[in-house]
């Protein structure tokens, strides 16, 4: 493995800037609470989704989208969870989720 494809996605971002906030990412979030062996990768992108709708994290979003659908949940699962999700933590949260997700979606087709 070579170095370029040892450094993760938060190491390119902020490395430099953050470099604790990535050693936990890296380590800590990505390493042991998502390796985790009480729930599956499919079961923790459903649980992380909905945590964004309901917390309006639409900065981490599109990102976990992806996560998800790489973790086996379609794409009209994801749709169904942020529709489910309006009638509990509020249309403007839902409406503003559904429409990252459109544009992500359609982005990879």
């Amino acid at each position: 493995m070579s170095n370029e494809e040892k450094i993760s996605a938060a190491q390119k971002m902020i490395g430099d800037f953050a470099p604790k906030l990535v050693e936990y990412t890296d380590n800590v979030l990505f390493g042991d609470v998502w390796e985790g062996k009480e729930l599956s990768p499919r079961e923790r992108s459903l649980i992380t989704v909905a945590a964004l709708v309901v917390g309006e994290h639409s900065g981490q979003l599109k990102y976990h989208l992806g996560r998800a659908k790489d973790n086996g949940l379609t794409e009209a699962e994801l749709v169904g969870v942020i529709t489910h999700l309006a009638f509990y933590a509020g249309w403007p949260r839902a409406m503003t989720a559904i429409m990252i997700a459109k544009e992500m979606f359609e982005s990879k087709q």
